[in-house]
């Protein structure tokens, strides 16, 4: 049987960055969202930032430390590879978010579709474990998951699709008090082969 890693390896290994169905030429949507709560010297991690373009924008906009975690060791070595002498401005981490145990804490936490691939109760418990331990009090987290209307599965994987307000609720259900929906914003992600996609993002307040 497959794992998460092999299956997320094979899926940057056998394309170009741009055929990826999830490739943004320009973070737009992440780096504003960010860019609103990140003080400059406030630490940021993007959760299953892969291929992305975020560090590097995030690096050019003066902010960091940047952290860029991956369950994927092909798209981290991708990404580094791309970014050349760069690269070590940014901190990389190879794990899965279900059982990573951060050794620090963040001001801004941002995740742009890892979340959504979580169909296992427990694996959504344990996501939300290593939010609370990875998030400053009083810092964001920023989470985009496929919106109510989105597509149902993506890179041959099933999703839950969420409403800010069901994205909301499972937080709160998995950690009562702790975390309080700010805002949100829908947006339509047009894959490199033209298909359009329907995702919410969520911003949420940690208690402290």
């Amino acid at each position: 049987m497959t794992t998460r890693r092999e299956h997320w390896d094979h899926a940057y290994g056998g394309a170009e960055d741009a055929d990826l169905s999830w490739f943004e030429a320009e973070p737009r949507h992440s780096l504003d969202a960010i860019l609103q709560k990140l003080p400059p010297g406030a630490a940021v991690v993007d959760i299953g930032g892969g291929t992305a373009r975020l560090a590097e924008a995030l690096l050019e906009a003066g902010r960091g430390p940047v952290t860029v975690l991956d369950l994927s060791r092909e798209a981290l070595r991708r990404a580094q590879d791309r970014l050349g002498e760069r690269a070590a401005e940014v901190i990389w981490i190879a794990a899965d978010i279900t059982a990573w145990q951060p050794d620090r804490r963040y001001a801004v936490w941002h995740d742009r579709a890892v979340f959504h691939f979580l169909t296992d109760a427990k694996d959504r418990a344990a996501y939300v474990r290593t939010l609370d331990a990875a998030l400053e009090p009083g810092g964001t987290a920023i989470i985009a998951t496929f919106a109510a209307d989105g597509p149902e599965r993506c890179s041959g994987l099933p999703v839950r699709r969420y409403a800010p307000e069901q994205l909301a609720a499972e937080l709160e259900r998995l950690a009562p008090g702790v975390f309080t929906l700010t805002g949100a914003v829908r947006f339509t992600h047009v894959t490199p082969r033209g298909v359009e996609q329907k995702f919410q993002q969520s911003s949420f307040r940690k208690a402290g």
